[in-house]
């Protein structure tokens, strides 16, 4: 269920935003897959490089509207990531929060549309005590080709692409899976519950029908920061 790279990093910088243990040494590929615990769709669960259950999140009902408030969980059902959606806001913005949300908690990130109009990418602002930083995402979700960015302002506005999500296809018979099935393909150092939760607010955004507008020019793509 679960492909693993060869390629380490022994001096990586590490992007811990729940917990260094989701940080993995070397690049790695989590296959995540819708479930259908009740209903078709209905949430996610996702393996680590052993193959063992590493995340999940459940939506238990045949509610198809979008939710207002997602749980990212470890396999135990512990809480790692709540994830609200901010009303009302014609950029459809997030909040995430470490754990289950505490009164008067703050958001350790936000995730919000730089654009309505024209070309449009997510801007996830993460909020680590004094540090603040910035990942984009672009892509088209519903095509399950998306990547995730670390943006650095302090270096003539570069970015560095640390996550892919990109369908997935059986080493067996080189057939491309249905798209309940596909990769996170994760950078050395990055956390891989941060990313997740990136995952399940995409999938309340934009669902799984695109439109042509959806489709973007993905750019300097993942597999090219490899060569």
């Amino acid at each position: 269920m679960m492909t693993t790279t060869t390629t380490t990093t022994t001096n990586m910088d590490k992007f811990v935003i729940v917990d260094e243990k989701f940080c993995y040494p070397e690049e790695t590929h989590l296959t995540a897959r819708k479930t259908s615990v009740f209903f078709p769709g209905d949430g996610f669960i996702v393996y680590d490089p052993h193959g063992e259950l590493l995340f999940r999140h459940d939506s238990y009902g045949p509610d198809s509207r979008p939710k207002d408030e997602l749980v990212l969980m470890d396999p135990s059902g512990k809480c790692l990531l709540t994830l609200l959606r901010k009303k009302p806001s014609l950029h459809q913005r997030w909040e995430g929060y470490i754990g289950e949300k505490a009164e008067h908690q703050d958001p350790i990130f936000r995730v919000s549309r730089s654009s309505i109009i024209g070309r449009s990418r997510l801007v996830v602002e993460v909020h680590q005590g004094d540090a603040n930083k910035e990942y984009q995402i672009e892509g088209c979700f519903p095509h399950r080709c998306c990547t995730i960015y670390k943006f650095y302002a302090d270096q003539n506005t570069s970015r560095e692409p640390v996550a892919e999500i990109k369908r997935k296809v059986d080493p067996s018979t080189g057939v491309m899976l249905g798209k309940d099935v596909f990769l996170l393909c994760l950078k050395p150092g990055v956390d891989s519950a941060f990313a997740m939760g990136l995952v399940l607010i995409l999938d309340q955004m934009y669902g799984d029908d695109a439109d042509d507008d959806d489709v973007e020019h993905m750019g300097h793509t993942f597999e090219d920061s490899l060569s």
